[in-house]
């Protein structure tokens, strides 16, 4: 039973004294070397202490620093040591001794990949040596192991030892990690490490291909900015780690080093375009978009330096450029941050991990700092951190820019609302409307009103019902045949909801009652009673249904496809006026049900009171010169000449920011601000157009009229008066006017514009196509110029009868005496077609976007 143990402990107690004796021999053979004892107990990954010798006039080969006295060689038990960018050529030594009983395969490793010409020296124990000759700059193949880092296997017997040199020479930095393994545990090691940078360029890969989804959906090139430096991060990291030349080169060193040279300013140039476009620096820092811009010229030149200077230059330029951009960059977030830019915030955050990384790294490179995992890592680590954040911050970009649209959607639609409320106090004047004889809103409110006051426990359904297609009828069948439409509507409704249960009537004169009532020019109302509705609500669907269904006239089939909104006395309101506004509310959304009728939800009511104070706002910013003019350039198209600026309007409020036109020029028409408005951009256009003289612009000017300038008593003298203040020739200035705004007061705007061309002014007929104007009236006004509008030209491309009707149109003006400008050009095909149809000029952002005042002199002067 005790046999088996007693042998095991006299084999331990053999096994010590062997060691014991093993390493008395090595101490006495090789005192001169460092020595490094491997047994179970040592590491895997043990650093070792070895000598080195800085030979500067790389005058010594093998023979002669094997012979080399001991005092020259330095000693280090740090295991690494890091000399920066060194021209001398370095020598190691170092001995390894087998404490154990067993044969050990082992793993000598200098772990840094860019190390241009190594040489490992093995004295054997029997005096042979072996060497393997391997680096950055020469074929990957053959090596010991197939791994980017420096790597020399050996074997060694129980108890022996062996004699270890390398030679190393680089243009690089001198970075010399060394590391003894046992190689089975080296392996392991690498097979992790494997997968670290799997994940890594993994995550990238996945970053990237998001990014140029995004930039090929939305055009926007912050996100291909994005994937390039992303790339960068890349291809430096492969070139960087050496797996460019294993994987990819192999045979080709020399297109490693070149990917690697080039990979820093590639990455850095794109990563300095994406944070300009990110941050939007010209908006707001001046000295920090420059200082950007500058060092984006600085990475152009790198890039050219990477691959026509010498290896060593060209780092060193990259290493002085990273320096210099990380600087910028580490305070670009915090200046952006300040001037209360959101992406400041997300940028300064995703930098510092990056920053402390390339620190790092950079200590690592220089010899500041010594080399361990977080050294060697650090920048790897910190840039996957950083493109992290930055997605999370695109992605916010992205959340925010959808919310933006939703608001402008809003904006779009009380605009809408507000238009037709100023309709219906205009109908509110009379009593009943002339054409369908039905009452009007004032009798509607008034009889709902006494309802509920009467009947103030009861419910009440309001429903208001709009035919939406009478606009596109008006257009096809004329004004008179939209009236008996009317008519026919308006006599059948009110003869069927007379008869229908719970209907509130109203009695105007003998055996005349009033069923339904004409709340607007296209929107019908009708009070019901709620509990006897209930109670017959298949009968109303049944009715509803017959609304949709088309009515027969002149031998036509017409779809009127109304909609219909509902609201509930008391739930949505207690008078009648908010029961049809919020009724309204429902219609607007009512087209998305099956039957096209909706009831009011105020979660869905986004209308709020907000814009009634737009035109005040916009009085004073009149009074403090607060909006500016941006100018869009017309193209001669017989010589590709700039020929004409129109003046566009924009106005920065100073709490709602950039207010489109679209949003406040139509309120101004209807409230009057029209005429100031017109005469500030009159005035600002003639003083900048005066500037623009003195840069050399000899074009017209074309500035936006509207019907309610014609008909103002002072328009002539004060054009006048300030032309003559400006010392403008008035036949350089185009009054443009739309064609249904000429139609508005046919004799008055004929008289009116009789008079401004009698000063020597050009008269242009704006967005000419989209209205429905009389071609025997516009023939009378004295316009020369006509601008076709763009949804004339939408489809032009790929669309024959469009090419025929601007063909005609442009045809049928020129016969006229008119000149032609189509608007709206936007790609080359379109700009070439027009050329070919012989129009005269045009506009649109193919030729240029409408600038500010600095940026259209800038560009005229450019061409």
């Amino acid at each position: 039973m005790y046999k088996p143990q007693l042998k095991r402990i006299k084999l331990t107690i053999l096994t010590w004294l062997l060691v014991i004796f093993t390493l008395s021999c090595a101490s006495a053979s090789s005192t001169s070397l460092p020595i490094n004892s491997i047994n179970e107990a040592t590491p895997s990954d043990a650093n070792v202490t070895f000598e080195y010798f800085e030979d500067a006039d790389k005058g010594h080969s093998f023979e002669s620093i094997i012979k080399l006295p001991d005092a020259q060689w330095t000693k280090t038990e740090k295991g690494n040591i890091s000399l920066g960018f060194s021209h001398s050529q370095l020598w190691l030594r170092l001995n390894i001794n087998n404490a154990e009983i067993k044969t050990k395969n082992l793993v000598f490793e200098i772990a840094y990949p860019l190390l241009d010409d190594v040489i490992f020296y093995a004295i054997q124990p029997d005096g042979s040596v072996r060497s393997l000759d391997i680096g950055d700059s020469k074929p990957f193949y053959p090596r010991d192991i197939e791994h980017p880092n420096m790597l020399f296997r050996f074997q060694l017997q129980a108890g022996e030892n062996v004699d270890l040199y390398a030679r190393i020479k680089t243009q690089g930095s001198m970075i010399l990690p060394v590391r003894i393994w046992q190689e089975n545990n080296f392996f392991e090691f690498a097979a992790k490490e494997q997968k670290f940078h799997f994940f890594y360029y993994g995550s990238l890969f996945i970053i990237i291909l998001i990014n140029l989804a995004i930039f090929f959906t939305l055009r926007e090139k912050l996100y291909l900015y994005y994937s390039l430096a992303t790339t960068g991060y890349i291809l430096f990291f492969i070139t960087f780690r050496g797996y460019g030349q294993q994987l990819f080169f192999p045979d080709l060193p020399a297109v490693n080093s070149q990917l690697f040279l080039s990979s820093m300013p590639f990455l850095a140039l794109f990563s300095l375009l994406f944070a300009r476009e990110f941050l939007q620096t010209k908006q707001h820092s001046r000295v920090l978009d420059m200082a950007l811009r500058g060092m984006i010229y600085f990475e152009y030149f790198n890039m050219v330096a990477a691959v026509f200077f010498d290896y060593n230059t060209a780092v060193r330029i990259s290493a002085v450029s990273a320096v210099v951009l990380f600087v910028v960059l580490f305070f670009a977030g915090p200046i952006s941050w300040w001037a209360k830019r959101r992406a400041g915030v997300f940028f300064t955050i995703a930098w510092i991990p990056l920053t402390i990384g390339f620190a790092a790294t950079a200590g690592r490179s220089s010899g500041i700092l010594q080399n361990n995992f977080f050294t060697e890592y650090a920048m790897q680590l910190g840039s996957g951190l950083e493109a992290l954040i930055l997605t999370l911050a695109l992605a916010d970009r992205l959340y925010r820019e959808r919310e933006d649209k939703i608001i402008a959607q809003a904006a779009n639609i009380q605009k809408e609302q507000q238009r037709l409320a100023i309709q219906r106090q205009l109908s509110e004047t009379m009593m009943r409307d002339p054409i369908t004889n039905l009452a009007n809103r004032n009798r509607f409110e008034v009889l709902a009103n006494t309802m509920f006051s009467k009947h103030k426990h009861e419910r009440f359904v309001i429903f208001v019902a709009r035919v939406t297609r009478i606009n596109e009828i008006t257009r096809t069948l004329g004004i008179s045949s939209v009236e008996r439409i009317f008519r026919t509507i308006s006599e059948r409704l009110n003869q069927s909801l007379s008869r229908m249960p719970g209907v509130v009537t109203s009695t105007h004169s003998p055996g005349a009652t009033d069923a339904i009532f004409q709340l607007t020019g296209d929107t019908f109302g009708v009070l019901i009673r709620q509990n006897i509705f209930v109670k017959n609500r298949e009968q109303y669907q049944s009715f509803t249904k017959k609304l949709s269904l088309p009515i027969e006239m002149d031998l036509l089939s017409i779809e009127l496809e109304p909609l219909i909104g509902g609201a509930l006395y008391p739930e949505h309101g207690l008078d009648a006026a908010q029961l049809i506004r919020n009724a309204l509310v429902a219609m607007e959304s009512s087209h998305n049900s099956t039957d096209h009728i909706r009831y009011y939800d105020h979660a869905l009511d986004i209308y709020n009171e907000s814009r009634l104070t737009l035109m005040s706002d916009l009085r004073e910013a009149l009074k403090n010169d607060e909006p500016t003019l941006h100018y869009q350039p017309k193209l001669n198209l017989k010589d590709n000449t700039v020929v004409g600026l129109e003046a566009l309007i924009r106005w920065q409020h100073p709490k709602q920011g950039f207010v489109s036109p679209a949003d406040f020029v139509p309120l101004a028409e209807q409230t009057g601000v029209i005429k100031k408005l017109t005469l500030w951009v009159i005035e600002r256009a003639a003083k900048d157009l005066q500037w623009l003289r003195s840069i050399g612009y000899s074009g017209n000017m074309s500035i936006n009229i509207s019907a309610k300038d014609l008909l103002s008593e002072r328009l002539k003298d004060r054009i006048e008066e300030i032309l003559e203040k400006y010392q403008v020739d008035p036949s350089k200035i185009f009054l443009e006017l739309t064609e249904t705004a000429a139609m508005d007061e046919p004799e008055a705007g004929l008289i009116a514009l009789n008079q401004l061309t009698s000063l020597g002014l050009k008269i242009s007929i704006d967005d000419f196509g989209a209205g429905y104007s009389s071609l025997s009236y516009l023939k009378q006004l004295p316009a020369s110029e006509i601008k076709l509008d763009r949804s004339l030209i939408l489809d032009i491309t790929n669309s024959e009868s469009s090419r025929i009707i601007v063909k005609a149109s442009i045809d049928m003006a020129h016969g006229l005496g008119y000149k032609v400008v189509t608007e709206g050009v936007e790609d080359t095909e379109t700009y070439q077609l027009m050329k070919e149809l012989n129009c005269d000029e045009l506009q649109g952002f193919w030729l240029c976007k409408p600038k500010s005042l600095q940026d259209i002199g800038d560009w005229l002067s450019s061409r």
